[in-house]
């Protein structure tokens, strides 16, 4: 699948805010050495370079649109190019803090994934993670019931997989491979103004899958069936703004 910062950063603000509240609950001190799994545009590694100035930060990411991108935003960062599904342990470096905000719900076998991460740590590191708990939200439930219907489902050879695991699971996986964690839960109220926010906040995550696998024709018609649901699921405020719950899963881990 394939990344667009430009639409990603429509958002910035509110995609931004969970990684300053995960950054603000790490515990270290003066870490020396930083990696940002995940980086995206680099709007992330900056909150990390900001709460850490004399810390060496990474930004990592497997989409080159996305690391060039980063590259000319905060040129005093560093940025590579990086799958957190096969590349962690060429890495060859250890690090004071791995963080990750909204990255591993795309990576598949998270106890795998969780045990190669921590191993980026030097003893008594920080793993910090924030994953989107969104499932239940009506938003989801549209494109997954949609996508699977009698009209859609022959056009999607390979239907995105969600790779996101329950809660509980998690707590399973730190509590084996970890000395020491927390995990907690929240939920943003983004203010939209309009139901085509949602689907702009959308085409630049979720729905891309399912638009890169269909034909320009089929893609339109594809968002505007999608669009008929969300404008039904999510009801206008009194000031006419639209409230667009999002819950997502943080936890922190020390080696």
């Amino acid at each position: 699948m394939s990344w667009n910062s430009e639409q990603y950063l429509k958002f910035k603000k509110e995609r931004t805010q969970p990684s300053i509240d995960l950054a603000d609950r790490l515990t270290a001190q003066s870490p020396a050495s930083i990696i940002d799994i995940g980086c995206g545009p680099g709007n992330s590694t900056a909150i990390l370079k900001k709460r850490y100035p004399n810390a060496a930060v990474t930004g990592a990411d497997n989409s080159e649109n996305m690391v060039m991108a980063a590259k000319e935003k905060y040129p005093d960062i560093e940025f590579i190019l990086c799958d957190a599904s096969k590349d962690l342990g060429e890495l060859n470096r250890k690090f004071d803090i791995v963080f990750s905000n909204a990255c591993i719900q795309w990576v598949p076998d998270h106890p795998k994934l969780l045990r190669e991460m921590l191993s980026l740590l030097k003893e008594c590191g920080e793993l910090a993670v924030q994953v989107p708990m969104n499932y239940d939200e009506p938003i989801h439930k549209i494109i997954g019931e949609i996508s699977a219907s009698e009209k859609w489902r022959d056009k999607f050879n390979d239907p995105r997989h969600f790779y996101t695991l329950a809660p509980e699971k998690y707590y399973d996986i730190l509590a084996e491979i970890s000395s020491d964690f927390e995990m907690w839960q929240a939920t943003y109220f983004h203010r939209m103004k309009s139901h085509s926010d949602i689907m702009e906040w959308y085409k630049g995550t979720g729905l891309r899958p399912y638009l890169e696998a269909l034909s320009e024709t089929d893609s339109a018609e594809f968002e505007r069936d999608i669009f008929e649901e969300v404008q039904k699921a999510y009801p206008k405020q009194a000031n006419g703004e639209i409230i667009f719950r999002f819950p997502r899963l943080f936890f922190r881990a020390v080696k």
